[in-house]
């Protein structure tokens, strides 16, 4: 079968399109036919050698998968060959087949294509969890999204409105704004011309955010961090910038400030039955047209290289998929 390979630590130029065995599923696991495979900037990083979990080489990078099961491993219960599903996978996603614990799938319905079941689980996984359940998020409350055009990002501010916030989006080119505003942000914040501090004041009436959803770090974590409401919830989801910010504890203090972070790949393994409601909770969203996943392009397995240089260019919005066809 055909996969992509990384052989060492060197990021997307080193990848390899190359013919490996097929896998076959153990006790527990499914063997999946992979349509479509989401690109994440954790790839990026796993590429690199720079992921939490870190396999050694050669390995196959790719963590959500949308296809048809294969074949069940001895014990599988609740599946069946043949039947559509979204997985979660430790890596191996970026190929013709995937082996994944049967308890990482959840059904795929009908109504979804394969391209919007491989775009789903990650992205909107981890906003669901980070604003429901970790920051509490409210009705009412006023919610910053950064990063607001991404494939996450955009995710953030579709559930905010879910949850019944007012969404402040912010991003650095007027286009990418107007794609938020497309996913229903009540408010933009154009960091290449806007101090964030004083548009969030000025959009809150001098009270603050109640949370701050932050993919990005950097000196954006230590702008939110003075831009928060008494109380306030700032979330921790990624480091897209590259630099892992420090907090004063002297801050959180004063203004009783939540600092929150979010693995939402730990609820895989810590946590599986709210990873699974949460993702039933999404699909029964999706599927009532509350939200969409956002596609914004699709490349073809040889092309997976130009997907991750896409990605790391921060020029595209939404979410891309490689597919398997």
């Amino acid at each position: 079968m055909r996969a992509i390979v990384c052989h060492e630590f060197a990021g997307p130029a080193a990848l390899r399109l190359e013919n490996i065995p097929e896998p076959r599923p153990g006790p527990g696991q499914v063997l999946i036919r992979v349509h479509a495979c989401g690109v994440n900037f954790a790839d990026s990083l796993i590429i690199r050698g720079n992921y939490q979990r870190q396999p050694a080489p050669p390995f196959t990078p790719g963590f959500e998968v949308a296809g048809e099961i294969l074949e069940l491993g001895k014990g599988v219960k609740g599946l069946m060959v043949g039947e559509r599903v979204i997985a979660l996978t430790a890596q191996g996603g970026y190929a013709e087949q995937v082996i994944t614990d049967a308890g990482r799938c959840v059904p795929l319905p009908p109504a979804l294509s394969w391209q919007h079941g491989a775009a789903f689980p990650i992205a909107f996984g981890t906003s669901h969890i980070a604003l429901a359940r970790r920051a509490r998020l409210r009705a009412g409350e006023t919610l910053v999204v950064h990063g607001a055009s991404g494939g996450v990002g955009l995710t953030a501010v579709a559930i905010g409105k879910c949850l019944g916030a007012t969404v402040i989006a912010t991003a650095s080119r007027e286009d990418k704004l107007q794609v938020a505003r497309q996913h229903g942000a009540d408010h933009l914040i154009d960091l290449s011309r806007e101090d964030l501090r004083t548009r969030i004041k000025e959009l809150t009436g001098g009270r603050g955010a109640d949370v701050i959803y932050d993919p990005v770090g950097g000196e954006l974590f230590s702008a939110s961090l003075r831009s928060i409401a008494c109380e306030g919830r700032l979330l921790i989801i990624g480091f897209a910038s590259g630099e892992v910010p420090q907090i004063p504890a002297n801050h959180l203090l004063v203004k009783n400030v939540d600092v929150i972070g979010l693995n939402w790949p730990a609820y895989v393994e810590q946590n599986p039955q709210a990873m699974r409601e949460s993702l039933e909770t999404l699909l029964q969203w999706c599927l009532a047209g509350i939200i969409t996943p956002q596609v914004s392009a699709c490349y073809p397995l040889e092309r997976s290289v130009t997907a991750l240089e896409n990605l790391l260019s921060r020029k595209t919005t939404g979410k891309l998929v490689i597919t398997v066809d």
